[in-house]
């Protein structure tokens, strides 16, 4: 243990009064909702792989050796990190009062004192210093030895808390389990209440919301008219969850590893683990678990389907790791992501994926991918920063994003057009020229997206956008009864069937 740095703290209007004790605050847990060993650890793996696999062999010499091994190549962006704003409330009131506050936690000294430098609130900074680890027992000694027992007030939250609380005259828990206050041996002088994690927080955490992507999965069994088949309709259903599944566990990885970006997002940082409102240690537990229940499902299914769940990890988890920083490549990464989730419902089923369908979903999706990245870059445009990068991009980027994007929207169309011209639809559908009403409502839609984008008002993901949209909402199903006229020939009286195409004629000519 070493003493970082001390101010005496001297009030010379009062004489005669006796000194306040100092109060102890412990660092993770308590005045932040996070852990900053995780999180450096998370950081270190991140952008320094090669070295995190040096862990093991730290961990050898020791906790502390670890913490300061990992401190030394990663830098802890203190001012985002999720204080406990009550708490830090009633700290400021404290210190304000005259009483000396000592920021002492097991964490590296050079975390502990970076955080206290940011704060400007603590007289003393204790940490560990490489060889003595104070969490615990280690913690209890090192305040023994510099205010004796009894000398100190301690705010803590754990049950390592419980040992340094036996020696403080009193104790202020904070975010604590109700067993570790009753556990508690010194006078509790104040508690603040341990928030409860709802499933509000953990739905949130699992981007449930985003799982309607998955319902491409269904699409290749509803463009084949195959609904009515309960055998492919089940294997969609355990497609669908499986993927679910496991876009949810890598959203929880992509969080862990993207806290620092999240918290300086003006959205994005009220996120579950970012926002502390969701524990570092749950979304670790949660995340692999969600992935082995997905790989799990997969395995009930046909090996092309396996291929292709593992196809999508390995391409999501790239994308999570460098590419969604490449420019372009990122997007066009985006849009394989959602056709990989046509060609998986393929694979489940049986039912083979037709080129009509992948081309249109490419560009389709690529489109959306543009407004996603055009929409982040209007918020930096707005902020008056025209020459800061976003993930490869820069603000001045936006009209050649738009161009792209919308050129890519009107090309989806321009696909779907010519497979209603084409002789495959003719299988399908008794009424093929009942589809040209879709282009209309696609054009319409996809104009709109894009010009709401132009405005600022579009979600940064437009799949958000389109599940809270209203007029999305009516041209879904504007589409869903063009299909069904289509298919079933209802419009029959107005508009004529399509004769057979010419080479179904001939194919069918003896002299062939």
């Amino acid at each position: 243990m070493e003493r970082i740095r001390q101010r005496d703290v001297v009030d010379d209007t009062i004489p005669d009064s006796p000194p306040m004790r100092p109060l102890c605050v412990d660092l993770d847990g308590t005045l932040i909702r996070s852990d900053t060993l995780i999180e450096c650890t998370l950081r270190l793996v991140k952008n320094r792989p090669r070295e995190a696999l040096r862990i093991p062999a730290w961990l050898l010499r020791g906790r502390a050796h670890l913490k300061r091994e990992i401190a030394s190549r990663v830098r802890l962006d203190v001012t985002t990190l999720p204080y406990h704003a009550p708490f830090l409330d009633f700290l400021r009131s404290e210190r304000a009062s005259g009483r000396s506050l000592v920021l002492v936690s097991a964490a590296d000294e050079a975390i502990v004192r970076d955080v206290a430098d940011h704060l400007g609130l603590f007289d003393e900074v204790i940490g560990s210093d490489g060889a003595t680890n104070l969490k615990g027992e280690g913690k209890r000694a090192a305040l023994r030895e510099r205010f004796q027992a009894g000398g100190y007030d301690y705010a803590g939250n754990d049950t390592s808390d419980l040992a340094v609380w036996e020696d403080a005259h009193q104790a202020i828990a904070v975010n604590a389990p109700p067993r570790v206050v009753r556990r508690s041996k010194a006078p509790m002088a104040r508690v603040f209440a341990r928030e409860r994690m709802s499933l509000r927080v953990v739905r949130k955490a699992l981007r449930l919301q985003h799982w309607v992507k998955n319902l491409l999965i269904f699409v290749p069994i509803v463009m084949a008219h195959q609904l009515q088949n309960v055998p492919l309709v089940l294997a969609s259903v355990l497609a669908f969850m499986s993927f679910g599944m496991c876009a949810s566990a890598i959203y929880l990885i992509n969080d862990l590893f993207d806290l620092d970006a999240d918290r300086r997002h003006p959205t994005k940082r009220h996120r579950p683990l970012a926002s502390g409102a969701l524990s570092l240690q749950r979304g670790m537990m949660l995340a692999p678990l969600l992935l082995l229940a997905s790989i799990g499902i997969a395995t009930f299914m046909t090996p092309a389907f396996m291929v292709t769940l593992l196809t999508y990890v390995v391409l999501t988890l790239s994308y999570s790791w460098r590419l969604k920083a490449v420019a372009i490549l990122d997007v066009v990464v985006l849009a394989g992501l959602y056709t990989i989730r046509v060609i998986a419902g393929s694979a489940a089923t049986g039912v083979p994926p037709s080129p009509w369908l992948l081309a249109f979903s490419l560009f389709f999706f690529f489109s959306l991918a543009m407004v996603k990245r055009y929409s982040e870059l209007d918020a930096l445009g707005q902020a008056g920063d025209e020459t800061k990068g976003a993930r490869g991009y820069y603000a001045s980027d936006r009209p050649e994003i738009a161009s792209l994007g919308s050129a890519s929207g009107y090309i989806a169309v321009l696909v779907l057009a010519l497979y209603i011209n084409s002789d495959a639809v003719v299988v399908l559908y008794r009424q093929p020229l009942v589809l040209w009403l879709i282009s209309p409502l696609l054009l319409y839609w996809i104009s709109r997206v894009w010009l709401l984008a132009h405005r600022g008002e579009m979600h940064e993901d437009p799949v958000v956008f389109a599940i809270r949209d209203r007029v999305s909402y009516a041209v879904g199903i504007g589409v869903a009864i063009i299909l069904f006229a289509a298919a079933t020939g209802a419009l029959g009286r107005w508009i004529p069937s399509a004769p057979p195409p010419a080479r179904s004629v001939q194919s069918a000519s003896p002299l062939r």
